[in-house]
C-alpha cells in the first residue's frame, strides 16, 4: 500500500467518533447502531449470519486495494462512499491495511444506499479511475472530502471529476467511463452481490467469508484475521 495515501488517520479517528455518535443516534432502536441502511433493519444479528461463499463475496473483477499473491486472509468491505458510518470506520480501515501490509488482500464492493443522491455517481467515479490504475487515490479522496459533498441532494458530478482532473486522468475517457451503462451494470452487480450476501447496511465487512459486527473495531477485526493467519 502506498504510505502516502493513508489520511490524517489519527484526525480522522477523532471526527470519527463524532459520526459513529451521530449516526448511532440517527438509527434508533430498530436497527444496528452505526450502520446505514438500505432496507430497513437487521432481522438478523451480525454473530448470527452464516459465512458467505468466497466466490459471492469476490468476483474476477473484483476491485482490490491490496493483493498478495497466495493471500491466507481476504477482508471485503460493501461500502458507499456517502455513507457517514463508511466515512467513521474508513480509520479503522486503513490500520488494518497498514499493520497487515503484504499480508492480506483487501477488496471494496460498491453498495450504494438508495436514500444518498450522490452514492452511485461516486462509485462510478471509483471505478472510472480505476480504470485508469487510480483505485486507491480516488478511493482516499473520496472518504478525505465526504464532508465537503456528502449528503447533498445537488448533483455532485462536477466535483468528482475535478478529483479526477487533480489526480492527471485522461478527463475525456474518465467521463465517457463514468457514464458508461457498463459501468453502471458494473456497480449494480456488486449491490446485488451485497443483497444476496444478505447486506442490508453499510459498512458491511467480512474477514475469510465470516462477517464481522457493525462498525468493528480494529482490535475485533486484528483478532479474526491473526486467527485466519494462523490456520
Amino acid at each position: 500500500m502506498n504510505k502516502n495515501l493513508t489520511i490524517s488517520l489519527s484526525l480522522l479517528a477523532a471526527v470519527a467518533l463524532v459520526i459513529t455518535l451521530a449516526a448511532f443516534l440517527a438509527t434508533g432502536n430498530d436497527s444496528t447502531p452505526g450502520t446505514e441502511n438500505a432496507a430497513g433493519p437487521r432481522a438478523v444479528a451480525p454473530d448470527e449470519m452464516p459465512t458467505v461463499d468466497p466466490e459471492l463475496l469476490v468476483r474476477e473483477d473484483s476491485r482490490h486495494l491490496d493483493e498478495v499473491d497466495g493471500a491466507r486472509v481476504t477482508v471485503v468491505e460493501f461500502l458507499d462512499f456517502e455513507c457517514e458510518a463508511c466515512y467513521a470506520q474508513y480509520p479503522v480501515m486503513e490500520r488494518v491495511r497498514q499493520e497487515y501490509d503484504g499480508r492480506i488482500d483487501f477488496v471494496i464492493r460498491y453498495f450504494p444506499l438508495p436514500g444518498h443522491a450522490n452514492a452511485v455517481p461516486a462509485a462510478a467515479a471509483v471505478e472510472a479511475a480505476a480504470q485508469q490504475g487510480e483505485l486507491e487515490q480516488m478511493y482516499a479522496r473520496m472518504f478525505a472530502t465526504q464532508p465537503e459533498w456528502g449528503e447533498s441532494q445537488e448533483s455532485q458530478v462536477a466535483v468528482f471529476e475535478g478529483f479526477a482532473r487533480d489526480l492527471g486522468l485522461d478527463m475525456d475517457e474518465f467521463t465517457e467511463t463514468m457514464n458508461s451503462p457498463e459501468t453502471a451494470e458494473r456497480v449494480q452487480a456488486d449491490f446485488d452481490d451485497g443483497v444476496e450476501a444478505g447486506v442490508q447496511g453499510t459498512p458491511t465487512i467480512y474477514v475469510n467469508g465470516a462477517r464481522t459486527s457493525s462498525m468493528p473495531t480494529f482490535e475485533e477485526l486484528s483478532s479474526m484475521i491473526d486467527v485466519e493467519l494462523a490456520e
